[in-house]
């Protein structure tokens, strides 16, 4: 046989069988977008998107809010020094409606009590104190939660999934095919990675934002300190 016939032959085929593997090629390099994906989680996914909305609210909110909470002026309690010892407690009592942070309050509330006995004003400060605690603390129950139960709605989800997963198996019987199993495992799968995400976040978003919290009390426990000393200072 002809060894120039044969080289022939095998250079008309190679067309050929470039054609048959493209195909093959650029199926394997297909990919899936985030959204896609999230939707192959199913209805599972609906709660967790609802609980990731929440979760961000609360965190937002509240790192607005206990940055207000901490502003205040490096003066202020100079400041309320100077109008009690002049006697000026009309001024005092406005500078801090004025300064409006939970410090400001707990001082004001000290003040309003000038005259009574000094543990009267210290149990006036304090439960003050308590209620304006609860009010920093406001959402974060809440964001706990969220932590703690994203990650199980998510786990149902693989449950639910894995159920499918295994109904569908049984009721194709023998003609049993992978891309058959594939919705049940995308749900089992994609829910459980998402359930773990929103944790994770908002896990996170929790314990920085109970930092900040003790931040605000160290403060207010520092000013509070500050004013039943200068109450004292008279009588030294």
């Amino acid at each position: 046989m002809n060894p120039l016939l044969l080289i022939q032959d095998g250079a008309a085929a190679m067309p050929e069988l470039t054609s048959l593997a493209e195909p093959v090629v650029e199926e394997v390099v297909q990919k899936i977008s985030f959204f896609q994906m999230a939707l192959k989680g199913g209805w599972i996914m609906i709660p967790l998107v609802l609980l990731l909305c929440l979760a961000i609210y609360i965190f937002i909110e509240r790192c607005i809010a206990l940055s207000q909470a901490k502003k205040e002026d490096p003066n202020f309690m100079n400041r309320i020094k100077d109008y009690i010892h002049s006697g000026n407690i009309e001024s005092a009592i406005k500078l801090c409606k004025q300064t409006n942070t939970p410090a400001a309050r707990m001082v004001e509330k000290g003040i309003s009590r000038i005259g009574h006995p000094m543990n009267d004003v210290q149990v006036a400060i304090e439960n003050l104190g308590n209620i304006e605690v609860a009010r920093l603390e406001k959402g974060l129950p809440l964001l706990a939660a969220v932590s703690g139960g994203a990650p199980m709605i998510g786990f149902l989800g693989t449950v639910l999934g894995m159920v499918r997963a295994f109904y569908d198996m049984a009721s194709a019987g023998n003609n049993v095919d992978i891309t058959l199993l594939s919705s049940g495992i995308y749900t089992a799968m994609v829910t459980t990675v998402a359930g773990l995400i929103v944790g994770i976040l908002a896990y996170f978003a929790y314990n920085y934002l109970v930092s900040r919290v003790n931040s605000v009390v160290n403060k207010m426990e520092s000013r509070t300190m500050e004013f039943l000393d200068l109450l004292n200072e008279p009588a030294l």
